[in-house]
């Protein structure tokens, strides 16, 4: 079967079928959040997957859209569970954000809804960052977020500034279910100003090219994993990649059909797709 020819309902999609996905892929981009870990919790399994995509001569890479921590950070989370990478393995649309800020808006400045990670981030990068006339207004998973910061942002968009946003998540998932992320905090501004951002992280083609760029992988060899449809796996579908859905994060088996994003295969876990690829 031709798996790029669109997406096969589950119960016809044969172990076979997965099994040729996987080995025709050279890069996994892995999501972090429900799919390598839960809070602070590695998934069974997980290390396996690394195991088998560097036996099989694969690369991966993780690439998350929560911005709300630096790269370096989820380096020695990832080493606390045992998973110890280097910081050209990762990958966040806090990093995508920076890039095309420096490429479409060089030298304007900008006021940043983001934790003091983030900020650290935009400042090292050469971000001008201004919170009295900004020319950008960027939003991202601002877990130290405050009313005054929000009125803020509405009222520098209402006067002009372009409203951009690190990614279009709705929730974060945690041990016990979930918090507002990103999306959650745009849909408010929205609301207020009539304004709509627009966003650079997964599954948008700004985090695509990136990837391209940074790694010389061609799209149609790439993966995208993740637990959630209408990111991680649209950034393979909508992109020219392949976009994998697993069901150990925010996505229910159930909720495939009525999306308008079909994933190009199903694994229970990356566990499964780790044992996939040695069988």
């Amino acid at each position: 079967m031709d798996l790029k020819g669109g997406f096969v309902k589950e119960g016809l999609l044969t172990t076979m079928d997965k099994k040729k996905l996987l080995e025709d892929t050279d890069l996994f981009v892995l999501d972090m959040d429900g799919t390598f870990y839960l809070g602070d919790n590695i998934l069974p399994g997980a290390l396996s997957f690394i195991e088998a995509a560097i036996n099989k001569g694969k690369d991966y890479l993780f690439f998350t859209n929560n911005a709300s921590t630096r790269p370096e950070a989820y380096i020695d989370k990832l080493a606390g569970m045992g998973c110890f990478i280097t910081r050209d393995k990762i990958m966040t649309s806090g990093d995508v954000m920076i890039r095309f800020l420096k490429s479409k808006y060089p030298g304007q400045s900008v006021y940043l809804l983001g934790t003091k990670p983030l900020i650290e981030s935009f400042e090292d990068a050469g971000i001008k960052l201004d919170d009295e006339h900004p020319d950008i207004v960027v939003v991202s998973f601002d877990k130290t977020l405050t009313y005054e910061k929000l009125e803020r942002a509405c009222t520098f968009i209402r006067q002009g500034a372009t409203f951009l946003a690190t990614h279009m998540d709705i929730n974060c998932p945690v041990e016990g279910g979930f918090i507002p992320d990103c999306g959650a905090i745009c849909a408010a501004i929205s609301l207020s100003t009539g304004r709509q951002p627009r966003y650079v992280g997964k599954p948008f083609k700004e985090t695509v090219d990136m990837i391209l760029d940074k790694t010389g992988y061609k799209r149609e060899n790439i993966t995208f994993v993740g637990d959630r449809l209408y990111t991680d796996v649209a950034t393979g579908v909508n992109n020219g990649a392949r976009g994998v859905l697993v069901l150990t994060g925010e996505t229910h088996l159930e909720d495939v059909d009525s999306s308008d994003t079909k994933p190009d295969a199903i694994y229970d876990s990356i566990a499964q797709m780790g044992q996939l690829m040695l069988s």
